[in-house]
């Protein structure tokens, strides 16, 4: 699944006429530039979906022969965030096979064939993480199971587990890459239209196993300013 519904706030005034995902990185969308990844790494059927300039990447994706199939998840109604935006999708992943979940604006140098192979049954989800500097952490015990998350910042903690202690645990950053199991769509079912999966994950990380999969050489942009388009195509054009 791609998650291509964003505003593209952090983007503007280029997301004021074209949606995030056909942002040009090196002369090629965003979102294509992602397909053409994942159609390298096996892939050969995605969600896409839309809500921002939705008629643009749905026009874009019907008119641009794509190397894999792709179905759009229309969010055109009502942007339902990250987690409501998986619940939406999921009559596309009824087989009941775990599914790797990629944000648009996210360049990087994971092997997303291995990453997948390599931990499709190692969890209910399993979160792509490295330990690249930043305010805001997920938490995992010794095992790389997830506990918890904090805000360095603020001192704020989330946690099912009560008077949880940050300093104890592994302390990574999220890399907006992880495997999802449709069993825990069945635990989707009591929350609202919208919500973020972070939450989500915080919320059954003491029922379910929610991994961290750590990759120490991770090299990543996160395209989501426009000082970074500069350093993106950088990024391609090195790698």
């Amino acid at each position: 699944m791609i998650f291509a519904a964003g505003l593209g706030t952090r983007l503007k005034p280029l997301t004021d006429s074209i949606p995030k995902a056909l942002v040009p990185v090196g002369g090629k969308p965003l979102l294509q530039i992602l397909i053409d990844r994942l159609a390298a790494s096996g892939c050969t059927e995605a969600t896409v979906n839309v809500h921002h300039f939705s008629e643009k990447v749905i026009s874009y994706l019907y008119y641009n022969k794509q190397p894999i199939k792709i179905n759009i998840s229309d969010e055109s109604g009502e942007l339902l965030d990250t987690g409501g935006g998986i619940r939406k999708a999921a009559r596309f992943f009824a087989d009941g096979e775990p599914f790797l979940i990629h944000n648009v604006d996210i360049l990087h140098n994971l092997d997303l064939q291995k990453f997948y192979e390599e931990n499709v049954h190692s969890g209910d989800a399993v979160l792509l993480v490295s330990s690249r500097k930043t305010q805001r952490y997920f938490l995992f015990d010794d095992e790389n199971n997830l506990v918890g998350w904090t805000n360095l910042k603020t001192g704020e903690v989330k946690s099912p587990y009560p008077n949880l202690d940050p300093k104890r645990y592994h302390m990574y950053a999220f890399g907006g890459i992880h495997i999802f199991n449709p069993r825990l769509f069945q635990e989707m079912d009591k929350w609202p239209a919208k919500f973020p999966i972070v939450d989500f994950y915080l919320s059954i990380c003491d029922k379910y196993l929610i991994k961290g999969y750590l990759k120490e050489d991770l090299k990543l942009v996160d395209v989501g300013k426009l000082d970074t388009l500069v350093e993106a195509e950088k990024f391609l054009k090195n790698k």
